[in-house]
Formats: C-alpha cells, sequence, structure tokens
C-alpha cells in the first residue's frame, strides 16, 4: 500500500492526532445525551435472527448519528485513505467500529475485498453509499457490489433529529444538538441477486435511492419537521 500523503508531513499528523483526541470525548459526551425513536427496527432483526451479517447503507451527512447509535457492534466500515479518512478512521475505531481502507478513487478493490472477507466471517459492514466526496444522496456501486458478491442484504436507514445544527460541507451533514431527539427510520432490507453486471449494480443503486428517500420523508415526518 502506498504511504498517503498525509503520513510523510509531521503537521498533517499532529493535526490528526489533535483532532481526534478532541473530538471523541466531546462526541462520546454527545452520544450519551440523545435519545432514540427507532421506526422499523424488525427490519434489521429480522436479518440479524437469519445469521446473515447486514450491509449497513446511510447518506454520508448522517455519519454522526449512525456512529453513535451503530457503536460497540463490531460492525466494519469503509473509510478512506485521505486526511479526512484517517481521523475519521481513528475516532470510529474508538467508538467500537472496525475499517477497512479504500475509496472510490484509490486501493478500492484492496477494500472491498477486505470488506467481503470480514461479512464472510459474520460481521456486519457499513457504507456512506455516496461516498466520500459526493454528489450527495447519488448511491455508488460499493455496497450493491458487496452484497452481490456476499448475499448479504443491504439495510437502509436514515435519521433525523430533532434539534440539530447543518454544516456548509457538501453532504449538507446534520449535528444533532445535546438532549436531542433523533429519529432513526429502517428501509426494507434489500437483497441484491448474486453476480450483477454493471448495469444491474447501477439499477439497484436507484433502488437504493428511492428506498432512502422513502426513510427520509418518514423521518422527516416523525421528527416534526423537515430538513434541507
Amino acid at each position: 500500500m502506498n504511504d498517503p500523503a498525509w503520513n510523510r508531513s509531521w503537521v498533517k499528523r499532529l493535526q490528526i492526532s489533535l483532532i481526534v483526541t478532541t473530538a471523541y470525548p466531546v462526541l462520546t459526551l454527545l452520544a450519551r445525551t440523545l435519545r432514540w425513536r427507532v421506526d422499523g427496527q424488525e427490519r434489521l432483526q429480522r436479518v440479524l435472527d437469519g445469521g446473515t451479517p447486514p450491509i449497513i447503507g446511510f447518506w454520508h451527512g448522517r455519519i454522526l448519528s449512525g456512529t453513535c447509535y451503530f457503536r460497540d457492534r463490531g460492525i466494519v466500515v469503509l473509510t478512506s485513505q485521505n486526511f479526512d479518512g484517517e481521523w475519521i478512521a481513528r475516532i470510529i475505531r474508538r467508538f467500537g467500529f472496525g475499517t477497512a481502507r479504500g475509496s472510490s478513487s484509490r486501493n478500492a478493490s484492496g477494500a472491498l475485498r477486505e470488506m467481503i472477507r470480514h461479512v464472510r466471517a459474520g460481521r456486519g459492514a457499513a457504507f456512506t453509499l455516496d461516498g466520500p466526496r459526493g454528489p450527495a444522496r447519488q448511491a455508488k456501486s460499493g455496497a450493491v457490489w458487496l452484497a452481490s458478491a456476499t448475499g448479504s442484504p443491504i439495510v437502509p436507514f436514515h435519521t433525523e433529529a430533532d434539534r440539530s445544527w447543518t454544516t456548509k460541507s457538501w453532504d449538507r451533514a446534520q449535528i444533532p444538538k445535546p438532549f436531542s431527539t433523533v429519529t432513526l427510520v429502517f428501509a426494507e432490507p434489500l437483497f441484491v441477486p448474486h453476480g450483477l453486471d454493471a448495469d444491474g449494480i447501477d439499477r439497484y443503486c436507484r433502488v437504493l435511492e428511492e428506498s432512502l428517500d422513502q426513510a427520509r420523508v418518514r423521518a422527516e415526518s416523525l421528527a416534526g419537521g423537515g430538513h434541507p
């Protein structure tokens, strides 16, 4: 594996360490204050009861709430090898996640092969479906490809907090405010046929987008208001 650019700069390495040591305790405290309203839990439970590790799918803008809810379950997350991916990986490992390093532009095939090994060993996986760079709410192929290769279903979810901040980043990331109630809506599991070609993978990506849009509408309704 090539040495990433950030690792060749002591300034970048220091920045990553500072981000992690500052953000982790703050996020831990925030997570402890959140209240949860979960809709469709039985959809995830059916997959777990069937003995098949799920592939959890969600939009990049909901990383924070997803991390808080799914912590300490050993779920493996695909994270990029760039500067942001490194500090994100270090933080989520502290929250009890595993990581596979790669992205759509760097070490993609190696990372997805690693994800296959984890899923076949019985570990759940998770994907930000619109990837590390977007466009927002446009599903990339990774989760569908993994589901087609392993037979594990994709379980999409969306979250909405009743009180939150929204960043100006491309993903319009939502940060729940302390003591807010976060509504999490699970969509129906998506079972993907084995051995899909590129056209088939693209079709199932569009199905995922529609499923997540329905979950978003449901979550916004239950949360008592819409978010951009």
